[in-house]
Formats: structure tokens, sequence, C-alpha cells
């Protein structure tokens, strides 16, 4: 018979775990990549951005910002050697694929850990580097809440000429990737050291990285929704079967008097904003049946134009004048008060450079309705849009392409500072420059131009304009300023300079910017091949390159890098080549947020000649 301590012991033996012949050992973890990349999901929710080029901006832009975190948690700017690959961990993260192209992320892992640019690895190597005064100037720019467009448009200029003037390598392509090159540094160090709340604060990460972020709603607690739904629908439903038959009385009288009190309305409108036209201009009224003798009964062979607001047509007045009939369809009271708009707007301006407005004419007929028409001096060689993207190669010299941009810089300069109060165009474009004989540019089409209050930095207001020439902090926010139009000037300077347009879809996502082409090339040093090719007489090659330069910084995405018009006029004006323009660098490209923009601005149908009068 066992004892009870030989059978506790035989117990304990029977417990023990019998090891297997099979069992490898447990390999250890293998490292992990050192970004937070949890951090990155509130700013991956939907809307996600709809093409290639806007996918590869948010790719890039989500590396930056994981560094900044990096930066803040560790100071170093680059990662461990033995990392395992962050670049599967990203298209892991990313909610949809990356184009073929990889978005130059290919070279991912060796990039991040790298000694990183211009030997900057730490935060001790960036303070050696870039001295306390540029980093103070970071500091005080960018240590508070960067919501506002104006306390964000001051910080990234600062980061700007940070980088311009300690970070740039001196060879274009070294150490100078989209992802971590020089041109990103400040702005980690920013998120990570000079922001108050982090680089993952929602203004923050937007204004540096682009980001956007979108926080779920909180539930609300208590009774649950449909209780209050059923208890109201209830109550409603028996006061509506109470009342329905001296409601619908009580209706249809109301409906025939505010049908009545509308068509009053209109008309008194309309009466106020014609009336305005003779009362605040000296312009001469032309009566119906003299434009319409000199356009020949508006034939169809006198059409010289046609936009979204109606046709242009060649006329012969009575005196022999030759003119531009600008004739506006489907006219209302609201269609009144933007015509009275732009009488008003020309009417009030007089300049050479400037369409000159001969008078204006309004009648109603039995047959043809409400009339409304602009009578304006024909501009014999047409716009500029036809010289440079008519049929056939442009075939203008330097001299008259150098007389043009001269021009429309005097003009606009006129409309910001010569007119009181000033006046923002807000639609330059080619087809809205328009030559006479002798080839001096006439700015035209005033129909969406706004007065500017004195003492205001800017207006905020519905976006319109057309995609390609409107600048970003008014595509973006509506906030327009005088040197909104300082941004389209420079696209139409650079599209005068180099003959491509604007802007180009290609297709599948991809897109031709003309700023960003011309930019890139100023950027490594080749300012010269902006200019189109096989030039008819070209000028001095450091004079069309000043050209060149003028347009690259009134097209600066920020807004307070710009010139005014005024310093654009005498910048091109000089005598004299002055020395090379320091063109702040550009942080953040224009088409990472074409998608946006595109969604925006609104195009006001350019045409033909005289589209845009």
């Amino acid at each position: 018979m066992f004892r009870p301590h030989v059978l506790s012991i035989l117990f304990l033996v029977l417990l023990r775990p019998i090891p297997l012949r099979s069992q490898p050992p447990t390999p250890s973890s293998p490292p992990q990549c050192a970004l937070n990349f949890t951090a990155l999901r509130p700013f991956l929710a939907p809307p996600l951005p709809p093409d290639y080029a806007s996918r590869c901006g948010l790719a890039t832009q989500s590396i930056a910002f994981l560094l900044s975190l990096h930066l803040a948690a560790t100071s170093s700017f680059v990662l461990p050697s033995n990392a395992s690959s962050c670049l599967a961990v990203l298209r892991a993260a990313l909610p949809y694929p990356l184009p073929a192209s990889g978005c130059g992320l290919s070279g991912l892992d060796s990039i991040l850990a790298s000694p990183g640019c211009g030997n900057v690895s730490t935060l001790a190597d960036f303070d050696a580097l870039v001295p306390p005064s540029s980093r103070g100037d970071i500091d005080a720019n960018c240590d508070r809440d960067l919501s506002a467009v104006p306390d964000c448009t001051a910080c990234t200029t600062a980061l700007s000429k940070a980088a311009a003037a300690y970070l740039l390598p001196a060879s274009p392509n070294a150490g100078n990737n989209n992802v971590t090159g020089c041109v990103q540094y400040p702005s980690i160090y920013a998120g990570a050291k000079a922001s108050p709340r982090g680089p993952a604060e929602p203004a923050t990460a937007y204004c540096l990285y682009l980001l956007k972020s979108n926080p779920p709603q909180p539930r609300s607690s208590g009774t649950a929704p449909w209780v209050y739904g059923v208890a109201f629908g209830s109550l409603a439903a028996v006061l509506l079967l109470a009342a329905a038959g001296s409601c619908f009385i009580v209706r249809r009288r109301r409906a025939q008097a505010a049908a009545a009190a509308l068509v009053a309305d209109s008309r008194s409108r309309r009466s106020q904003a014609l009336e305005s036209i003779s009362t605040s201009t000296t312009l001469v009224k032309f009566t119906y049946d003299e434009i319409k003798a000199a356009t020949d009964g508006f034939a169809r062979e006198k059409i010289i134009g046609r936009g979204g607001f109606g046709n242009v047509y060649k006329g012969v007045l009575y005196d022999g004048a030759e003119v531009a009939v600008k004739r506006f369809k489907n006219c209302s009271a609201a269609g009144d008060t933007a015509f009275a708009h732009e009488v008003e707007v020309v009417a009030s301006v007089r300049h050479v450079n400037l369409v000159a407005l001969r008078g204006y004419c309004i009648a109603t007929t039995q047959r043809e309705g409400h009339q409304r028409m602009i009578i304006c001096d024909l501009m014999h060689n047409g716009s500029l849009h036809d010289h440079l993207f008519g049929a056939g190669e442009c075939q203008m010299a330097w001299l008259v392409r150098q007389r043009i941009a001269v021009g429309m810089a005097r003009g606009l300069a006129y409309l910001h500072r010569g007119a009181q109060p000033a006046i923002i165009h807000r639609d330059i474009k080619a087809s809205n420059i328009l030559l006479d004989y002798e080839f001096d540019a006439k700015v035209a089409d005033f129909g969406l131009a706004k007065f500017a209050p004195e003492g205001m930095t800017h207006v905020s207001t519905r976006v319109a304009g057309t995609l390609g020439y409107v600048a970003p902090e008014y595509a973006l926010y509506g906030q327009l300023t005088e040197k909104s139009d300082v941004y389209s000037f420079g696209v139409v300077l650079l599209e005068l300079l180099s003959g491509k347009r604007a802007f180009i879809s290609l297709g599948e996502g991809q897109s031709f910017v003309l700023t960003d082409w011309a930019w890139s090339l100023v950027r490594r040093g080749r300012t010269v091949e902006v200019i189109q090719e096989a030039m008819v007489e070209p000028g001095p090659t450091e004079v069309m390159e000043k050209y060149v330069l003028v347009g690259a910084v009134c097209t600066h995405p920020q807004l307070h890098a710009r010139p005014t018009m005024e310093q654009a006029l005498k910048m091109l004006e000089a005598d004299s080549v002055p020395s090379p323009l320091i063109i702040p660098e550009r942080p953040i490209p224009v088409v990472a947020n074409l998608a946006e923009i595109e969604r925006s601005a609104s195009s006001s149908g350019s045409g033909g000649i005289y589209a845009g009068i």
C-alpha cells in the first residue's frame, strides 16, 4: 500500500510536460519600422484623393508627417538601420494602391536609414547648420495656431527661407528626394519642435503636410432618437389633418400674392440696376436700331467671339468707327445686376492698357425680348490666346512679347493702385488680353471684377475664374486679394514666354501644370529652357531669363512671396538686368492640390476673339 508522500511525488512527475523532439526553438521578433503609422489613421479617412498625382502627394507628405513625430520622440531625422521595411507598412496603411511608378518611394527604406540630407541626422546637426536667427524666425511664425491662412502662410514662408538659405545642396539632385529631401527638413523640424501641440494637431498637420483629419462625430446619449420621432410625428399628423382644409385655401392665396410680389420685385430690381448706369456713368446710350444696323442685323458672319454670356459681333457705327458689340443672352433681373456692374466698373477706369468702353444699349422688343449690350473699340489683332494657341505656330518676335507683357502689367498695376477704389480683376487669362494695331495689350472682361475695400487685407467670396489661372489661396479658401491677380498675370506671362498652355489634362489622373514645369527648370538653373524654342527674333538671353524669373515669382503658391503688380512692372521695365531674383522655395507643389482646385474653380467659358470683353 502506497504511502501518502509517495503518491504526491508520482502525481507531480506525471504533470511535468514531455518535450517533443520536433519542436523548434521560438524565434525572436524581427525589428519593426520605427515610424508610428497608427498616428496616420485619422488623416486617411474619406474622402480620399481621386487621382494618382494627389495620392502620391498624400503618401510622400505622410512620410514627412511621420518623421516629424519620430523627431519629436527621438531627436533624429533618420531611422535605425536595422528597422524593417517601412515601405511595406506604408502600402498597408494607405487605403488605396500606389501607381505603378511608386511615387518615387521605391528606395524609401535606404533613404530613411541614410546619414540624412547634408549629413543632418539629428536635431543637434540641424541646430548646428541652421543659425539661431533662422530657427528663431521659424519658432516665431510656427509657434501658434496655424488654422488661419495668414498664420500658415507666414510659417511656411519662414520654412522656405530656411531651406533656401541653409539646406539646399550644391547639386539640384543631390540629397533632395521628394520624400525626405533638404526642403522637407524645416517642416519636419517645425512640426516636432516649433508647433505648440505637435505635428498631429489637425491645423498643424494640414498647414505643414496638407493632411486633413476627419474625427468621428460623438454619438449623443439619452433617449433613443426614434422615440422622439414617433411622438412628434404622431402629433404632427394630428395637427396636419385638423388644419388641412384651411391651409389649402390660405396657401393658394399666399402663393398668388407671392407671385405678384416677385414680379414687382423683379421689375424693381431690374429698373434700379439699369438706372444706376445712367446716373453713375457718362457713357453713350445707343439705341437698339443703331446697334442692329451696325452689325447687319446681328448677322452670323459678324460674330467674332463666343462665350458663356453670349456672342461678340463686329460692327461699324454711323460715323464709320469699328466697334465690338458684346451681346448678353438670357437677360433677367439678376443678369441686369451683373450687366450694370460690368458697365460701371469699365466706365470708372481709363487707361491705355484697359479696353475702353464707348457705350451700352438697353432695349426691350416684342420679338427679341430684353436686350443688353456693351459697345467698345474693336481690337484688330484679336486676343493673346488667338496668337499663342490658334491655328499654326506662334510667330511673335521677342519685342512684341515684351511689349505685351509690359502692357498687361501696366493695366493691372493701374487697377490695383491707380483706380479708386482698387479693382481686383479675378479672371486674368490669355483670352482676356486683347491686342490693338500696334500689339499694345488691353485688359478686358470685367464681368467678375470686384472693388477692393480700402484697408481690407482680403475679400472672402465665391470662387470664380478659369482652371490653371486661379491662385491657390483663392481656389482653396475663397480669399481674394490683389495678389490673386498677380498670380494669374504670372501664368499668362509664362504662357507668353513659353508658348505652352497653363494647364493640360493628360488623362488617367496626370496633368501638365505650366507653373510647376517652369519652376522645376528655374530651380535647376535651366531658366532659358522655359523660352519657346525657335522663337522669331529672340531677345538678349539675360533679359528673357529675367522675364521668366518674374513669371516664376509671381506664380509662387504663397501669396506673401509674390510681388505687387507695381513691383513686377518695375522689374520688367528696368533697363539693366537686376541681380538674380531670390525666389523662395516652394515647399508644397501646387499640383498636390489640383483635385481640390479643379472642384473649386469655375470656368468662365473662354472662347475666341473677344470672348472675354
